[in-house]
């Protein structure tokens, strides 16, 4: 706050959907949205106007892969909003996201690029050419695999009041801040301010 950076938070929702919503309103007003974040949830909400940085650890070296819609397609073969198909086919146990048992990330995705979504491989089932256990893991877990493409969705309509002119970037409270560096002895960074 220090900072002056704008923090949005409504009880009842999740980072990732203010952030899907805050992404909406950008795409709205033909804004760019690049969103920072190491959650990969966070790429089905990749379009034209909104773009994904992933912080990963490579080699001990920390680099951040940027996805934009091709980016995704060349790394997954699907398209962004195809992402949440695949998450809840897989799931994603630290997401309390059950997935469909016996699927993983690989299946997920080759299903999805065949059927392009949840819907369409259960109206299709019959015609699909599956191992016989992933087809009766299908079957078994019909319900659960629409109850967690549902987790799997961010949700872009938070009714929270933000206004996208309150995030202009402002000066920092240096007053403030400084003492804030002082009490936790960041000394790197009050020279920084300085």
């Amino acid at each position: 706050k220090a900072m002056n950076i704008v923090i949005y938070e409504k009880e009842g929702y999740e980072a990732d959907d203010i952030i899907g919503t805050i992404s909406r309103m950008c795409e709205e007003e033909g804004l760019e949205c690049v969103i920072v974040t190491g959650d990969r949830d966070s790429l089905q909400l990749v379009s034209s106007n909104v773009r994904v940085k992933l912080p990963i650890t490579k080699k001990g070296t920390t680099v951040t892969d940027e996805y934009d819609v091709q980016k995704v397609f060349e790394r997954y073969g699907i398209s962004p909003k195809e992402f949440i198909d695949v998450k809840g086919l897989m799931g994603d146990p630290s997401d309390n996201i059950p997935g469909v048992k016996g699927i993983g990330e690989k299946t997920a995705i080759s299903l999805i690029q065949q059927c392009s979504s949840i819907e369409n491989i259960y109206e299709n089932i019959e015609n699909l050419q599956l191992r016989q256990k992933i087809k009766e893991s299908l079957i078994e877990n019909k319900e659960m695999a629409f109850l967690s493409k549902q987790l799997a969705t961010i949700d872009r309509n938070v009714p929270i009041d933000i206004k996208l002119s309150d995030c202009l970037i402002k000066d920092y409270n240096k007053e403030k801040l400084l003492d804030i560096f002082q009490k936790l002895e960041f000394k790197s960074f009050i020279s920084k301010l300085q």
